[in-house]
């Protein structure tokens, strides 16, 4: 039988436990990046292969496909911090990935804009 001591070990690490609904919404918002990363990696290898060979949809391309890695990549590392977070009971820490992404996509969009000039 358990001693006194052990379930009040046990009780404190069920109240240390959070509320599995915030690591699923977390884990949901992980994998939100992740389909992004793929779906950019596909689009880079579609200019790659369908586009003219020139310079443009090559550049275009190439952001592309960075643009899968920020999200990939940055995702995940996003993942861990908002987990470590959740566990310690801290404040959330800021999303930088998201304006990485931001702009990664905006580079994308100039160099679209720039292979339809030229």
């Amino acid at each position: 039988m358990p001693s006194a001591e052990h379930v009040a070990e046990r009780e404190a690490e069920r109240e240390a436990e959070p509320d599995y609904r915030f690591t699923l919404a977390n884990e949901r918002t992980f994998l939100a990046y992740e389909r992004t990363g793929i779906g950019l990696a596909g689009a880079s290898l579609a200019v790659f292969h369908l586009l003219d060979a020139d310079w443009t949809s090559r550049l275009l391309s190439t952001l592309l496909l960075v643009a899968a890695a920020l999200s990939a990549g940055g995702g995940y590392l996003r993942y861990r911090s908002v987990e470590r977070a959740i566990r310690a009971s801290e404040p959330l820490p800021v999303n930088r990935i998201s304006h990485l992404l931001a702009a990664a996509i905006g580079l994308c969009l100039l160099a679209v804009a720039l292979s339809v000039l030229v």
